[in-house]
């Protein structure tokens, strides 16, 4: 069985865009019909690939954003200013196109209702992105289990998912915090600056909850990060990172 989900995993597919959504100018999430998809888990992410007429090929790895419950497949890609497949993704893809990709791909970096918590989710910009699928499962799943999530944006117009991150907090489960590290509006209340120690131990469980901790965005991001739970006293084995480029807080 283990084998034979690895070919799949392996194996290249494609699927139908069926809707486009701008979070921000930058970033779009994509969704995507798949006919024969056999499901993923919270946190996984898969690769997409581009082909050229000449044959030219070149692919690129990107977090699922949606919930392992929901009906269709979906990403949601930030455009880099040199990245030849986030810019066609963001700016040249549209509804009745296809997509080819493989997946899903990762074990590490995956929660399911039955890994338990507390959970912590800390995200900077679109680092949001395998956390949302997380909250989403939550969600489908009327998980008991409580979360704290604390995001990282420039902007409250830069922060993804804004309105359904209020729409999650009205859950008594799950607490959201944000920080704005450049702009806030002038009645802003919530926090200001980047995710630091400090910041860390207020918006998120203290110590002897031992929290399970998942910390994804940019690299310098998510080492600080973490390296702040650790040096507040947090098992290391129970923080789990994913890197990867892009900026957005």
């Amino acid at each position: 069985m283990e084998r034979t989900a690895l070919l799949r995993r392996l194996t290249w597919q494609t699927g139908t865009v069926i809707a486009t959504t701008f979070e921000t100018p930058r970033v779009r999430t994509i969704t995507f019909a798949v006919p024969d998809w056999h499901g993923h888990r919270a946190g996984q992410h898969l690769d997409v690939r581009l082909t050229a007429p000449d044959g030219y090929q070149t692919q690129r790895s990107y977090s699922i954003a949606s919930g392992p419950e929901d009906d269709h497949l979906s990403i949601t890609v930030e455009r880099l200013d040199d990245g030849e497949v986030s810019s066609y993704l963001v700016d040249e893809l549209r509804a009745g196109d296809e997509l080819e990709f493989r997946g899903p791909i990762g074990g590490h970096f995956v929660w399911e209702n039955a890994t338990g918590g507390p959970l912590f989710l800390v995200a900077g910009g679109s680092g949001l992105v395998p956390l949302r699928s997380m909250l989403r499962h939550h969600r489908a799943t009327s998980s008991q289990v409580p979360v704290r999530v604390l995001c990282s944006a420039r902007s409250l117009e830069l922060l993804i998912y804004r309105q359904e991150l209020m729409e999650l907090a009205a859950s008594p489960l799950v607490d959201v915090s944000i920080t704005l590290t450049r702009e806030a509006p002038e009645d802003w209340a919530g926090y200001r600056g980047r995710i630091d120690s400090m910041l860390l131990s207020e918006a998120g469980w203290p110590i002897s909850a031992e929290p399970l901790t998942y910390v994804c965005g940019p690299t310098a991001f998510v080492e600080t990060a973490a390296a702040g739970l650790v040096s507040m006293g947090h098992d290391p084995g129970r923080i789990r990172t994913e890197r990867f480029g892009g900026t957005g807080m």
